[in-house]
């Protein structure tokens, strides 16, 4: 059991929250929620030891084992990927390495009699017990099962760390993590750098073998089907319910309805008893009364709605220029780098109002087909796009291409026409930039709200073939919730390269699968694409243990 006891943290005279207790116990699955800047990641580093409250403590048991996976990190370049990961078992072949050396010591001593003696005994006996609690590990074994779970093939374990991209990387200190078996898993944002087949399999590695876990995650699937408990991080305090995040949504909408309810009782009360004050407070006889109710209004407690939600704002795409009836169509398209083949023989047809996802691991040729449909690749076979074709397009690095002498603002005032100009606040205010945020100049901007801005940047430009690759990595729930709106009424063609399943749910209608160097079309929705895959993975599951025997 972990306690957390009176926190408080502040930024240069700013509460970030303040007086914050609650206790993670032995099976809790906590999903973290709040809006972006409540301080979520900041109370996950607290937490983990990597940045000192201004007051409170953390109380954990000695032996007890946090481990954390920031948004970001760095890892060392000087290993293999099957050398970093086996760093996860360095306090336990340490101990191995200390009882040897103490039964050494019992080997070669003769002062049996001895405090000394003793004290080596007793720190043996600790040690074996504490090794034994850890169990027989078969350490490499360990290590292939949870590598291959995340995606890595054979043929990466002895591969340098520093051939990897940050994504890889960051799926190295998971797996170290999830080696380790700590008491408590801390994850902020582990899914952004993982593609669908990894997701589904850290979902059963939390579910069937890890013990207490807190994740932050934009991931609605995810966090609903890990989680047993959400914590709502909401104006400088939390709260705490004992249920997964689609039920908290109800209990939290409960309580917001209940807050305006006291609020407008109160409202009511201090405009009956400030019209008794103004009309009373020249007549003598009424004087204690006038001032027994102007106590009363000095000693009153402003009721607060945790935050305002603005989930009834609806973003519409300007109407779409008519392209022809097939926007997109590849006949036998190939791309090989050097001795590396992506895919051969892809054939595909997207026609006019269809909503696609393009799906599949990392490295098999999703972003590698959106650059050529985009020209800026050569590649085999023919690629051709429909009449009149207008492409607006977001890339991952998408952020990089704003002009960084433009406040936010100036953004998106450039490219908005029409009523949307009456709105841009509106808009700016839906995808988390308030008020104090709209005269920065982007150069001072996060890679997040960069990324945010070039969204809101694109929704604005009036195109017919929509292509998102990766559009919600730096999104919360509520962002997302009115882009997917937006692109469910979006009125032209859309291609999504993505591994959110939640925000694909309901919005696409086919998905081009890329594996095995192949592209395979499949007329059907996420959902039901997800279920027939998940079998498959499953097989292929079973079947890897075999090729180690």
């Amino acid at each position: 059991m972990i306690s957390i006891d009176g926190l408080a943290v502040e930024f240069s005279g700013t509460t970030l929250f303040k007086d914050i207790s609650f206790v993670v116990n032995e099976t809790d699955r906590i999903a973290l929620m709040g809006k972006n800047g409540a301080g979520k990641s900041t109370l996950l580093k607290v937490i983990a030891g990597f940045q000192n409250p201004t007051l409170g403590r953390i109380s954990a048991p000695k032996d007890a084992v946090i481990a954390y996976l920031p948004q970001h990190l760095m890892i060392n370049d000087n290993r293999t990927v099957f050398e970093e990961a086996s760093q996860a078992f360095e306090q336990v072949l340490q101990m191995q390495k200390k009882i040897e050396e103490l039964n050494h010591q019992l080997t070669v001593r003769t002062d049996y009699e001895s405090d000394e003696y003793s004290q080596i005994i007793e720190d043996m006996t600790a040690l074996s017990d504490k090794l034994y609690s850890h169990g027989e590990i078969n350490f490499d074994a360990e290590i292939e099962k949870i590598l291959l779970g995340l995606g890595f093939l054979r043929s990466d374990f002895k591969r340098q760390t520093s051939e990897f991209s940050g994504g890889w990387r960051m799926r190295i200190e998971l797996a170290k993590i999830l080696l380790k078996t700590p008491d408590l898993i801390l994850l902020d944002e582990p899914t952004n750098h993982l593609d669908i087949e990894s997701v589904q399999w850290l979902e059963d590695f939390i579910i069937n073998s890890a013990k207490a876990v807190i994740v932050i995650s934009h991931d609605r699937a995810f966090v609903d089907n890990i989680t047993n408990r959400t914590i709502e991080v909401t104006m400088g305090r939390i709260y705490d319910y004992k249920v997964n995040y689609t039920k908290y949504l109800e209990l939290r909408k409960e309580r917001r309805e209940q807050q305006q309810k006291q609020l407008e009782e109160q409202q009511k009360m201090i405009t009956e008893t400030q019209t008794f004050i103004d009309r009373f407070k020249g007549t003598y006889s009424k004087t204690l009364q006038v001032q027994s109710r102007v106590k009363m209004l000095e000693k009153v407690v402003p009721i607060e709605i945790d935050e305002i939600d603005t989930s009834h704002l609806r973003l519409r795409f300007p109407p779409s220029p008519r392209s022809g009836v097939c926007p997109v169509k590849a006949e036998d398209v190939s791309k090989k780098y050097e001795n590396h083949l992506v895919f051969k023989d892809a054939s595909l047809s997207i026609l006019r109002g269809e909503k696609i996802a393009f799906v599949g691991k990392n490295g098999e040729g999703k972003s590698t087909f959106v650059k050529a449909i985009m020209g800026e690749i050569e590649h085999g076979g023919n690629l051709i796009l429909g009449h009149n074709t207008k492409i607006g397009y977001f890339a991952q690095n998408e952020a990089s291409l704003l002009n960084e002498n433009l406040t936010v603002f100036q953004t998106i005032d450039d490219v908005a026409i029409g009523d949307i100009r009456t709105k841009i606040k509106d808009i700016l205010g839906a995808f988390m930039f308030g008020g104090d945020d709209w005269d920065k100049k982007v150069k001072v901007l996060s890679g997040g709200e960069r990324t945010r801005l070039a969204m809101i940047k694109l929704l604005l430009e009036p195109v017919n073939l929509l292509i998102l690759d990766e559009p919600t990595n730096h999104l919360d729930m509520r962002t997302k919730d009115i882009l997917k709106q937006a692109l469910i009424d979006f009125d032209g063609t859309l291609i999504l390269v993505s591994h959110d399943r939640d925000f694909l749910d309901g919005l696409v209608s086919k998905v081009y699968e890329f594996g095995n160097k192949t592209v395979k079309e499949h007329l059907v929705g996420i959902k039901e694409f997800l279920e027939l895959k998940k079998m498959e993975h499953l097989r292929e599951l079973e079947i890897i243990p075999k090729a180690y025997l």
